[in-house]
């Protein structure tokens, strides 16, 4: 008979399901993460329609949406590189370069059709490039958009000699944005058309599925079969395409372009993503969230012009905001750890 201690091994700890009550309040934690920044976007509004009588009216609500047009096509579609566990810091410059391209080729009398053609494929072009550099090259995708930034605006410079492009001879080349659809600007059908493109690509096909899964835990999709380079390639074309878009859509509104690096739209853009709750580490984040937060945040600045306020504040505020949305994205992922 055996008298010494028992060395059977103990079984190995497994974790217990989670409750009824913790599931429902990961849900309820869900349902307020994703709305979240729908409450102070109601809030907004309802005060600055109190606050000015020219705010609620249907000239100033339609005007910052032609001047939010390029800015809401843009960030629709970072929302899929910062999902996809990427970031774009390329998309200023690619909005001017394409600019300039398509300003180019309709004054040397391309017609303006093909010149704004080229000029988005310019966009995709660079999205490919970066695509590539930060997967398969392995560079940090901060670092190579950002030096794709410099770059870009090189190559504009370049092309334009440092001139602004003017365009106000080829009247053709506004007809893009400035025909008018049911008293709309088609520069607002058209940035719709693109952001409910670009939401319903990433909610509701299979590559957008592959998005969320490359950010949260790349190496699970890796190994679940989820080519995870193609998949974030995709995402900086489509970021690249949309930046184009965007460049040659104010191009035509204002009829006129310059390469510049734009560095305070790549700033609104990404504060927009944020903001609207798309996580800067990857794996969450929608389309229709980024559009709130780039409207609040345009509804900051049409407050100011309306109120008459000091706009040097407009910038703190802005800055406030991200560091909020960064703060709380870490704090409720820490809540879910």
């Amino acid at each position: 008979m055996t008298t010494g201690a028992d060395t059977t091994p103990a079984p190995p700890e497994v974790e217990a399901p989670p409750t009824r009550v913790g599931r429902a309040q990961a849900l309820v934690q869900g349902r307020w993460r994703a709305a979240g920044i729908v409450i102070p976007f109601l809030i907004l509004f309802v005060v600055l329609t109190i606050a000015s009588s020219s705010f609620a009216t249907k000239a100033n609500l339609l005007n910052i949406l032609d001047q939010q047009s390029a800015t809401l096509i843009i960030a629709a579609a970072g929302t899929l590189v910062l999902v996809s566990g990427g970031i774009d810091l390329s998309v200023g410059s690619i909005y001017g370069l394409s600019g300039v391209v398509a300003a180019e080729l309709a004054i040397h009398n391309w017609p303006a059709g093909l010149a704004i053609l080229v000029g988005v494929l310019v966009g995709f072009a660079a999205g490919l490039i970066n695509g590539v550099v930060a997967t398969y090259f392995r560079i940090s995708a901060l670092i190579a958009t950002l030096a794709m930034s410099f770059v870009l605006a090189g190559i504009g410079s370049l092309i334009t000699q440092g001139n602004l492009l003017n365009l106000f001879t080829h009247q053709s080349f506004s007809q893009l944005t400035r025909t008018s659809i049911f008293t709309v600007n088609s520069s607002i059908w058209l940035m719709a058309v693109a952001v409910i493109a670009l939401g319903l690509f990433l909610a509701a096909t299979t590559t957008g599925r592959y998005m969320y899964a490359a950010g949260g835990n790349p190496e699970a999709a890796r190994i679940a079969g989820v080519r995870v380079n193609v998949v974030r390639v995709v995402s900086f074309m489509l970021s690249g395409g949309a930046a184009g878009l965007a460049g040659v859509i104010d191009a035509s509104r204002v009829l006129s372009a310059q390469s510049q690096d734009n560095s305070s739209l790549t700033f609104t853009v990404l504060a927009g993503i944020v903001v609207g709750g798309t996580s800067i580490l990857g794996g969450e984040g929608a389309v229709w969230r980024t559009v709130v937060g780039i409207l609040f945040i345009a509804l900051i600045g049409n407050g100011y012009d309306l109120l008459g306020l000091n706009p040097l504040y407009e910038q703190i505020t802005l800055g406030v905001l991200m560091i909020l949305a960064v703060g709380l994205d870490a704090w409720s992922r820490g809540r879910r750890a």
